[in-house]
């Protein structure tokens, strides 16, 4: 077998594989260490939440005449094999007070009456600026813990875990992902921080945001509960057709917007 020279009786490929596999190494504690300097270089979960916040009550003030929206609710319980849907108008206000109007329904009506009306019933009742402030991403109802950035996307977001300070089936433990450009939020998992009901042994949600022009409005939930008896459920709401109202903005605030909200 060939040998290198100025290496008598290391072969070539014994040689070769060395210096791959060093060279592997090398880019293994490289890439450490740059993982390292980027996870101290980030900014603390209460300050990127706290710009959140800020970036919210700004882009809130550019509403002038609220907005509208519409969702599509699908429930399904392979089990029992029933379906529902429900097709429902929102209106916000530019307090962010929420109003919700049916406009179809089929299929279940147990699971219509019971579980989506009831749903509307609470969003619209948690919507109103007093009770928002006991529910809202704040550092008087969450702890909130640095876990990471992430793609979402093609976009960046700080992934912070968040912890519930009171168990309340209106605050959640999970994730939250933020958008490191417009500081909006763009994800939320996870579950109650405590079950709505005896019958439900357990939740779990995704919410998803998309940005459409300088807003970021609501695209999607997905959820699974486990009840007892029934089964698991599955929940999805499809949000589409979200704008604000005809009301114009001055072109001089239209020309500083930045971010989106979450509504």
């Amino acid at each position: 077998m060939a040998r290198l020279p100025g290496e008598a009786g290391v072969p070539v490929l014994t040689t070769m594989k060395n210096r791959l596999a060093f060279g592997a190494f090398l880019l293994l504690v490289t890439a450490t260490a740059f993982g390292a300097s980027d996870g101290d270089s980030l900014p603390s979960a209460d300050v990127v939440v706290s710009r959140m916040l800020a970036h919210n009550a700004q882009r809130q003030m550019l509403l002038l005449a609220g907005y509208r929206g519409m969702r599509r609710y699908v429930l399904e319980n392979d089990r029992l094999n029933k379906h529902a849907e429900m097709l429902v108008r929102v209106e916000g206000d530019p307090d962010e007070t929420k109003h919700f109007e049916v406009v179809s329904e089929d299929g279940w009506h147990a699971a219509q009456k019971h579980v989506l009306q009831k749903m509307l019933a609470t969003e619209a009742d948690t919507s109103s600026p007093k009770a928002r402030l006991k529910t809202r991403l704040s550092s008087e109802n969450y702890e909130f813990d640095m876990a990471r950035t992430a793609l979402l996307g093609d976009r960046m977001a700080y992934v912070i875990d968040v912890v519930p300070r009171r168990r309340d089936e209106h605050l959640f433990q999970g994730q939250i992902w933020i958008d490191a450009q417009d500081y909006a939020l763009a994800r939320v998992e996870g579950k109650p921080a405590k079950n709505p009901s005896f019958l439900i042994r357990s939740v779990h949600f995704v919410h998803a945001y998309q940005k459409n022009g300088p807003f970021w409005f609501p695209a999607s939930t997905e959820s699974v509960t486990e009840v007892r008896i029934f089964g698991e459920t599955h929940l999805t709401i499809n949000y589409f057709d979200y704008t604000p109202n005809s009301q114009q903005m001055p072109e001089t605030a239209s020309a500083t917007r930045q971010g989106g909200l979450t509504p």
